[in-house]
């Protein structure tokens, strides 16, 4: 009976997971509207919601038993979706309006979207082989680096609005964390590979 239910959730498309997903894609949209017209406050509030989302669908999902097919794809999509995003709009905002070492540059959001797509390329390969490629810790730290990363920046480019010089505590907050984002994107990205490299031996040995 369990197993039943289970299986009949998970061809369930417009659970509530599904739509918190589908929501943080919309906010995800206005958020890319507001940066490149430097609505910066309202672009902090959008991300604050967009990337709190995040965390209430898996939470429910796995709460209530509404773990579906679809959700397993639409959630990290939306996840890249708005960090990739995010970070291309904040290089492109913090070119010559911060100083190098505190401001996403063009090739850190170059990795961050080639980690992404590196890892959806390989987690749709090993899927496929019957294997799980599910999220690992490292991914999930790099994550929070990444969204208090984009968060400071937000607010930093707001501020900057207002006055030429930015707080000290807030320069240390988004230098701290957009090399934390850079080096933690690197890493799991390796991770992720000698995971698959991993898999794929194994599902060779047993083949």
């Amino acid at each position: 009976m369990e197993n039943a239910t289970r299986s009949a959730n998970a061809n369930v498309i417009f659970n509530v997971p599904n739509k918190i997903s589908m929501a943080r894609l919309a906010i995800s949209m206005l958020l890319f509207v507001a940066m490149p017209l430097e609505w910066y406050w309202l672009a902090f509030t959008l991300f604050v919601i967009a990337a709190g989302t995040d965390w209430v669908d898996g939470w429910w999902a796995r709460k209530y038993n509404q773990v579906t097919q679809l959700g397993r794809i639409l959630d990290p999509f939306c996840d890249k979706i708005l960090i990739c995003g995010a970070f291309i709009l904040l290089a492109v905002a913090m070119r010559d309006r911060l100083p190098w070492y505190a401001a996403i540059s063009g090739w850190m959001a170059v990795v961050v979207v080639g980690r992404e797509l590196l890892v959806t390329a390989l987690r749709s390969f090993i899927e496929q082989s019957g294997q799980d490629f599910s999220a690992k810790m490292a991914g999930k730290l790099k994550m929070v680096f990444q969204c208090v990363a984009a968060g400071a920046g937000l607010i930093a480019l707001a501020l900057q609005k207002n006055t030429a010089e930015l707080p000290n505590w807030l320069v240390i907050v988004l230098t701290v964390f957009v090399w934390l984002s850079v080096v933690s994107t690197i890493q799991s990205g390796i991770g992720y590979v000698l995971a698959a490299s991993k898999s794929l031996m194994q599902a060779a040995r047993e083949s």
